[in-house]
């Protein structure tokens, strides 16, 4: 029995994915204490969308170390709060004509997501709030009531109130606008939903198998809280911060949020940090009436600083992830057109891209050939269907093919495995399907 089963949690979970003992990184490769290479296609779950120990944010980290400058400060203010308020609003709010006020949670997406939920409520002195089948928003009692995952739900052990469930886009079909479905709710005094306070959505949800809601979805829905004086509140923690391309999910939209959750990317180098981004009507806090120990994490505040430095004063990291997932995409394609003995498909927008399956397992499968291969990836949705890919945005092209030439490898031995290459019995096939 080794040091992690004997003395740590049997709640830990990603080690039980990449069993591995970790030692360096750096770029989009890790290494293990073996020496042995690994491509990273996670990134800490969306943390490290500049890469393992990036130079330039690794070195403004030592300098201010070394400085002697103030680590950590409840929500006092420190001259790296203020540069790193100073840069977000010149480097992201002003040049896309936001006015958003920032509050500093604790230091996880939940923390964010939390302080939105009460200060929606607060607002507005209502209580329900909306979400979307399949949603993922955290795991603490508020924000897993606001999610869809059941056996997440289920770990709670107490029920979980005030939020309703409504289909995200497409789950009711492509024919089928599922806002028409929600709007029928709102509209009819007879529906049974009481007026919400707020609506909380992700514009792809990453970890409900990367379904990407439409402009026009997210549009709509924009306006039906708008003229219901509803609160929106757009959970960007694991899609924000450039992942879609542009440094807020929601951009393209041409949405505008009254509340935003921002957490994992925004320190830059895989620091804890998290932000609620205000509308400031809406900020109606009293001082102190949200709090938390850790909402001053500094060393976050330099990273972070430099990270909107160095990656967003003009268009050209946005262009670079755009043309990479844009090969990306092709790739996964020809994956899909080369293995018409199981139906699969791609979804995703920018570097955050799906490979699903309709065959029970073969996701999972496929992930755990693919660390054999040196690759770590990660699966996804309510059956874990979909492999998600996940690479850290600096990721050069060679690498990100040699990623998924890693990942079509393991699907071709995962096919082999499970009797589904071209020619298998059809009775091994239709014992997999999905019921």
């Amino acid at each position: 029995m080794d040091t992690f089963e004997f003395l740590e949690s049997e709640v830990r979970f990603y080690c039980r994915d990449f069993p591995a003992v970790f030692t360096k990184a750096t770029g989009c490769k890790v290494f293990d204490e073996q020496g042995r290479e690994y491509l990273d296609f996670f990134s800490g779950a969306g943390t490290l969308n500049y890469g393992h120990n990036n130079p330039r944010l690794k070195q403004r980290l030592i300098e201010y170390l070394e400085s002697d400058s103030i680590t950590h400060s409840l929500d006092m203010a420190t001259a790296v709060k203020r540069e790193f308020l100073e840069r977000f609003q010149s480097l992201i709010l002003a040049p896309r004509r936001l006015r958003y006020k920032v509050q500093f949670c604790g230091p996880t997406g939940a923390n964010a997501v939390e302080a939105a939920l009460k200060l929606a409520r607060k607002a507005t002195g209502r209580q329900t709030v909306v979400f979307f089948m399949n949603a993922y928003h955290g795991l603490s009692l508020g924000s897993l009531a606001v999610t869809g995952n059941g056996a997440k739900r289920a770990s709670a052990g107490v029920p979980l109130h005030y939020a309703m469930p409504m289909p995200f886009d497409g789950d009711l079909g492509a024919d089928v606008n599922t806002l028409d479905y929600f709007e029928a709710f709102l509209d009819e005094p007879g529906s049974g939903m009481d007026l919400p306070a707020a609506i909380v959505v992700e514009t792809i949800q990453a970890e409900g198998g990367v379904k990407v809601a439409s402009y026009d979805w997210l549009r709509r829905l924009e306006d039906l809280a708008r003229r219901h004086q509803i609160v929106l509140i757009v959970d960007d923690i694991q899609v924000g911060c450039g992942r879609t391309g542009t440094f807020f999910s929601f951009e393209d939209a041409g949405i505008r949020p009254d509340l935003i959750c921002l957490s994992k990317a925004i320190g830059g180098f895989g620091l804890p940090m998290a932000l609620l981004l205000i509308r400031p009507e809406l900020d109606v806090w009293k001082p102190g009436e949200h709090t938390g120990t850790f909402r001053g994490n500094n060393l976050a505040f330099a990273t972070a600083s430099e990270a909107l430095e160095c990656y967003w004063s003009d268009e050209a990291f946005t262009k670079s992830i755009v043309k990479k997932s844009e090969l990306v995409t092709r790739l996964l394609r020809e994956i899909v057109e080369s293995h018409a003995e199981v139906r699969a498909w791609v979804r995703g927008r920018g570097l955050i891209q799906g490979l699903g399956f309709d065959v029970k397992g073969l996701a999972e499968q496929v992930a755990h050939l693919a660390f054999e291969r040196g690759l770590i990836i990660e699966t996804s949705g309510s059956r874990s269907e979909v492999v998600k890919l996940l690479p850290p945005l600096t990721t050069d092209e060679d690498d990100l093919q040699d990623g998924v030439a890693r990942l079509n490898d393991s699907l071709e031995v995962a096919l082999e495995r499970l009797g589904l290459k071209a020619g298998s019995h059809k009775e091994a096939q239709a014992a997999l399907k999905i019921q």
